[in-house]
């Protein structure tokens, strides 16, 4: 088993700073580079200027300081990552930069920001178990 990148989608939720740590953990174990990957909603195409602009840097500035903590931590773990931030939904983002960087193995959460209780995995969760390539590991 030669992994040596390591996909880390989050969300912000608690279960992604979970999985987060995790990474590291596996990064440190294997030698391994972190791909920290968020995606945020899409862009309105509704919108004409300058609302358009406007609502583009506030999706902008929401998805950097999301992403924010995450970097921190890694900083501190002293690990070697990069960042992708996306457009569109996770469920389908995910697999595809997985397949595009030629990601080793997946580590998120089970569940997302929404948490619906009695779900077994999260609807992204599970979208990226059965879409991806790779494997996937998810953490609680």
């Amino acid at each position: 088993m030669n992994i040596k990148l390591i996909l880390n989608p989050v969300d912000g939720s608690q279960h992604s700073i979970h999985s987060t740590h995790y990474a590291i953990e596996l990064t440190k174990l294997l030698n391994a580079k972190i791909i920290l990957m968020h995606c945020h909603e899409r862009f309105p195409i509704v919108l004409s200027e300058p609302y358009f602009q406007q609502a583009v840097n506030e999706i902008g500035k929401a998805s950097e300081e999301l992403v924010e903590p995450f970097i921190k931590i890694f900083e501190k773990a002293e690990v070697e990552y990069d960042v992708r931030i996306l457009e569109g939904a996770p469920g389908n983002k995910i697999p595809e930069v997985a397949r595009i960087e030629k990601i080793d193995l997946i580590v998120m959460g089970s569940r997302g920001v929404t948490n619906f209780t009695g779900l077994l995995l999260g609807s992204v969760a599970h979208q990226v178990l059965h879409k991806s390539d790779c494997p996937v590991f998810i953490t609680k």
